[in-house]
């Protein structure tokens, strides 16, 4: 616990916020440039979900700035998703000291825990999810109607699935920051599972495209984190007592 008691002044407060926010955009900025750098390699990999498919399926650009968007919308992504360490280490050590806990303790897991999730949850939708989701979408085509599609929103579509699975998988992580604060349990997430089980259901299909596969493909591991959150919050109040 932080012995520190003394009370920040609100302006104080104000100041450390503004040169935290400060830096979390300028790790977000650096990251979006190191991602552009790269954009070609990006885009090569994002668009090889579509090689594979059983019926065919045709990317096009329909607008004339559609490319120049695009490139720097996945770099900003890219930024994000590279800065995430430095974005918790800064809400970490903002919000900490005002919990009077020991961050030290928990900084180092937090950040590790925070990252290695994302990253997770972004590979399983590019390997399980987006794949599923374009064979079923492009099967339900029709004889004499090509399948082609604006690049736009086939960006837009496997952004929103590989950043939504990613934000899924930190389930772990807000429950270890809801353990530490003393908010969670393993008693009561195991006393309200099935109420569990069904929110996890209703966020499933709000991530997923409307088809059973990719719903299912979704539940599945988000059933798997909430046991493994139930472990995640039984360690941190184990540690807590000892």
């Amino acid at each position: 616990m932080n012995t520190n008691n003394e009370s920040m002044p609100f302006l104080d407060h104000l100041e450390e916020l503004r040169w935290r926010l400060i830096k979390s955009i300028s790790s977000v900025l650096i990251g979006a440039i190191v991602s552009f750098y790269f954009i070609d390699h990006i885009i090569e990999i994002l668009i090889k979900p579509t090689e594979n498919l059983n019926n065919s399926m045709d990317l096009q650009v329909l607008k004339v700035q559609g490319m120049f968007m695009i490139k720097w919308g996945i770099a900003l992504l890219g930024g994000i998703i590279i800065s995430i360490p430095v974005l918790t280490y800064q809400l970490w050590k903002f919000i900490a000291p005002g919990l009077y806990l020991d961050e030290k303790k928990y900084i180092i897991p937090l950040i590790l825990f925070t990252f290695l999730s994302f990253i997770i949850g972004l590979i399983f939708a590019y390997i399980i999810v987006i794949p599923f989701s374009l064979s079923f979408f492009t099967a339900a085509g029709f004889e004499g109607i090509e399948n082609n599609f604006s690049i736009n929103y086939y960006f837009s579509f496997i952004t929103w699935l590989m950043v939504g699975s990613g934000l899924i998988f930190e389930l772990p992580v807000i429950v270890f920051l809801f353990s530490v604060i003393g908010l969670l349990t393993p008693a009561f997430m195991r006393h309200y599972r099935r109420y569990a089980i069904v929110i996890i259901l209703i966020l499933s299909a709000f991530i997923t495209p409307p088809d059973p596969i990719s719903l299912v493909l979704m539940s599945i591991p988000l059933l798997l984190l909430y046991e493994i959150s139930i472990g995640v919050s039984w360690l941190v109040n184990r540690k807590k007592h000892t």
